[in-house]
């Protein structure tokens, strides 16, 4: 094992050393989450024309491509103003741009993307302790989370739909594998 391995596996990143376990944890959650937005892009760029209207089995509870695709994008980005305590109108406003902006696998990246930062210049934005405590309460519950918890709610909820699409193609026939998601 290189030294370089060890050091990664027993936490020594020397691109993290002098901050705090909470700026760690942050650090590697938001590599987690590039990591996601990059695969998913990835996924979406292997959407043919065709099969962006496709959906499971037929099954009416099911979204097609393009509306999952279009949710998956959207996450960063809404899930950011959920957090922030925006109402569900201001969220719906929001899922309509991303919408709006069809079986356009490039632009929806790109929005993608840009919400990630969003999501990291507030995330990092916050000192240690009000990440930890801090609790904002979403427009859809009745209790309020910490934004260390939304953080890592955000990271499940992007893999959840970025699993959702690769089963998608998958099903399409195309030739995704696990090495997909690295």
């Amino acid at each position: 094992m290189t030294t370089q391995n060890q050091q990664s596996i027993q936490g020594g990143n020397p691109a993290m050393d002098g901050q705090s376990g909470v700026q760690r944890m942050k650090a590697m959650l938001f590599e987690e989450l590039e990591n996601i937005v990059r695969t998913s892009r990835k996924l979406m760029e292997r959407i043919q024309e065709e099969e962006w209207s496709y959906r499971p089995q037929q099954r009416d509870n099911m979204n097609t491509v393009q509306e999952l695709v279009c949710h998956l994008a959207a996450i960063p980005s809404t899930d950011l103003m959920i957090l922030q305590e925006h109402t569900e109108a201001e969220v719906v406003q929001l899922e309509d741009e991303f919408r709006a902006l069809g079986a356009d696998a490039g632009k929806l990246g790109e929005r993608m993307s840009a919400g990630l930062d969003s999501l990291r210049s507030y995330m990092e934005a916050l000192p240690d302790e009000e990440f930890l405590s801090r609790r904002t309460t979403p427009f859809y519950i009745d209790h309020p989370t910490a934004q260390a918890k939304w953080l890592i709610e955000i990271t499940t909820h992007l893999q959840h739909h970025r699993a959702q699409l690769f089963n998608y193609l998958k099903e399409l026939g195309h030739p995704v594998n696990m090495f997909d998601l690295y």
